[in-house]
């Protein structure tokens, strides 16, 4: 774990500018302090360790010297020793050649100290203790600015704790020596992950996966295939909600751009095809890796220390097209990214939350993970997810599944049992970090009406309120199956579409197809005779102009006549029993009008889309309760 200490070398330095005096006159003593200060130029930490304890050994009250050692220790990582330094060197603050300055130094040691050792209350008050000593010029430079900004937010955090009980995912899981960067599908049944036997050239990176058994108990993890796995390093990946794309990192291959690069696989009939380089647009001559897909796979972020940035590290994105090729990567901004390290993007599955790994957003210690939350497209300023999620080491990555109910993370351990292993956790996620509302997913088949084959159909989750694609997933050709998302608050429509197929359409909440284990949807070929509701069409009561709701619908229904050059269609509305029948007549001869009207500003035929009136003449169901009248209240459309 990288320990920060704030360039607290410098500090004294910039305290002694005007010449160097000392706590203690003793020349042998000083003697080896300043041996030691050379030792510490050139990197020779355990050397200059030992001169300054030389010189504290040869004058007890060498203040200097103890500020010193501690520093080098906190360097180290050697915290239950530099604490012991500090404290024997506190002491002597009392002596007859004490300064206001050796009072500074000792305190800024234990402020950066305590800081590395997780006392955050500590910390916070042994700075302010020091602050109103501190010199005006020192005050002016990026260090003090850096630890000044990280106790008003220490300030801002003091108190906060919430409460977390983490658990190491159980065996088969963990059993190799190091495993990491897990990732889950969005029903939670599939999980997938970073293996490495260990640390020495030798040992390689794979991608394994496990699944989830109907008993709750995880397969034994397995090679995710041949096809992606190689001689080559492979690892660091994501998957898609439904588990058909993946992109991962390899920084071996011998079609790499740069160090490493991203590979993107698709899973075509259940099986998984040979991996590409995501090419130039993506990819640079530096590093690239830690990829995270947005849900559907329409979307990828991911870190690159490339030109450009702002920083060492970044977070980019590339955005798919419509032909499958991915867009020139852009970086995401400095509203998240900074002067220092961002990395491992993980994108919410609602597409709307962005989690990432920051060590220049104010936090502490190390690497914080931080949420950015997108509104209005754009990216808000950053927040950072408080303790104990963060602390004062390193947190690199968080995953957390569509159900909001679990964080998955990779923990590091280095006790000597454990022989350095990274082994898998997760977490209850805290209720009190707010990730937008609920997500459902309904599972089910697509196929022919005609044959009962399985269909390879485009699935496109759409919200009517601004016609705007909320998710877009394909089932698989050779099983039909497909997983969709659904946004609890959402208005939505759900469109499959499949070419040479009559389009099948839902209105999400009032079909009810939330959370649905085995939604069965059923697309007929194209055939004259074929007649279907074209729902989500709305109208203001008792009128037959289109409310703004409809451009979802009309919009695909242009594209299914476009895509159809031959395909003329008939357009009937139909109204409910209230009212007149003369009246429902017109009003629903009216109604389709409109919808003819639509087609045809857009460029179709009019002499490809007929119209008529059927009023109240074919009720769907008896016209007996509101709920069966507004189902009466519709459009059809028939091909001629």
């Amino acid at each position: 774990m990288r320990l920060l200490f704030f360039g607290i070398l410098f500090f004294t330095a910039a305290l002694t500018v005007n010449g160097q005096t000392y706590s203690i006159i003793d020349s042998k003593a000083i003697k080896y302090y300043k041996e030691a200060e050379e030792l510490t130029l050139s990197r020779r930490y355990d050397e200059a360790i030992e001169k300054y304890k030389d010189a504290i050994d040869r004058e007890a009250s060498f203040i200097e010297a103890y500020v010193k050692q501690t520093q080098l220790l906190i360097t180290q990582g050697r915290l239950v020793e530099a604490e012991k330094v500090a404290l024997v060197g506190k002491s002597k603050l009392k002596g007859k050649n004490s300064t206001a300055k050796h009072v500074v130094d000792i305190g800024w040691v234990f402020s950066n100290l305590y800081l590395n050792q997780g006392r955050f209350d500590e910390a916070y008050q042994a700075f302010q203790e020091i602050d109103p000593l501190l010199d005006q010029s020192f005050k002016s430079s990026a260090y003090y600015r850096e630890m000044k900004t990280r106790m008003d937010f220490l300030q801002s955090e003091l108190g906060k704790v919430m409460v977390i009980e983490k658990e190491m995912l159980p065996t088969p899981l963990n059993e190799f020596r190091l495993q990491y960067f897990p990732v889950l599908t969005a029903d939670g049944e599939q999980i997938l992950f970073t293996k490495r036997d260990g640390t020495g050239n030798n040992d390689k990176e794979d991608i394994y996966r496990a699944h989830l058994a109907p008993d709750g108990k995880w397969s034994k993890p397995s090679t995710i295939s041949g096809a992606i796995n190689s001689i080559y390093n492979e690892g660091t990946c994501s998957i898609t909600a439904d588990g058909n794309i993946l992109i991962y990192t390899s920084c071996d291959a011998p079609d790499t751009e740069g160090s490493c690069d991203l590979y993107i696989a698709y899973k075509n009939n259940g099986i998984w095809q040979s991996p590409k380089n995501m090419g130039k647009k993506v990819n640079s001559r530096s590093w690239d890796s830690q990829p995270s897909l947005s849900a559907d796979g329409r979307i990828l972020f991911f870190s690159s220390n490339r030109k450009g940035g702002f920083g060492g590290n970044d977070i980019w994105f590339t955005i798919r097209q419509k032909d499958g090729a991915w867009s020139e990567a852009k970086n995401l901004g400095n509203m998240v990214n900074t002067d220092k390290d961002e990395i491992s993007p993980f994108m919410f599955f609602n597409n709307e939350i962005l989690f990432f790994a920051s060590n220049g957003h104010p936090g502490f210690g190390g690497m914080d993970i931080l949420l950015s939350r997108v509104k209005g497209g754009e990216f808000t300023k950053p927040e950072n997810l408080g303790r104990p999620i963060n602390d004062q080491l390193d947190q690199v990555a968080l995953f957390i599944t569509a159900q909001k109910d679990y964080a998955y993370f990779t923990e590091l351990t280095n006790e000597e049992k454990e022989n350095d292993r990274a082994l898998l956790y997760r977490f209850k996620f805290p209720e009190d970090i707010y990730l937008g509302s609920n997500l459902t997913v309904t599972e089910g088949k697509v196929f022919s009406s005609k044959t009962g084959q399985p269909i390879e159909a485009a699935l496109s989750l759409v919200s009517l309120k601004n016609d705007s694609t909320l998710y877009e997933f394909k089932s698989d050709g050779k099983t039909g199956e497909f997983m969709m998302l659904y946004p609890d608050k959402s208005v939505s429509g759900l469109y499959v579409e499949k070419k040479g197929f009559i389009p099948k359409i839902f209105n999400v909440e009032r079909d009810k197809i939330q959370n649905v284990k085995d939604l069965l949807i059923e697309l007929e070929p194209i055939e004259p005779g074929i007649e279907f509701v074209f729902e989500n069409v709305f109208f203001e009561f008792d009128r037959y102009d289109l409310k703004a709701e409809s451009t979802s619908s009309l919009s695909r229904l242009y594209n299914f006549l476009t895509e159809n050059p031959n395909v003329n269609i008939l357009i009937a509305g139909h109204t409910d029993n209230i009212g007149s029948a003369t009246y429902n007549m017109q009003l629903s001869l009216q109604r389709a009008q409109s919808v003819q009207e639509y087609l045809v500003k857009r460029g179709l035929h009019p002499a490809r889309v007929m119209v008529e009136g059927k009023g109240d003449k074919v009720p769907m169901v008896p016209n007996t309760n509101t709920q069966n009248q507004a189902l009466n209240r519709r459009i059809t459309v028939k091909v001629l």
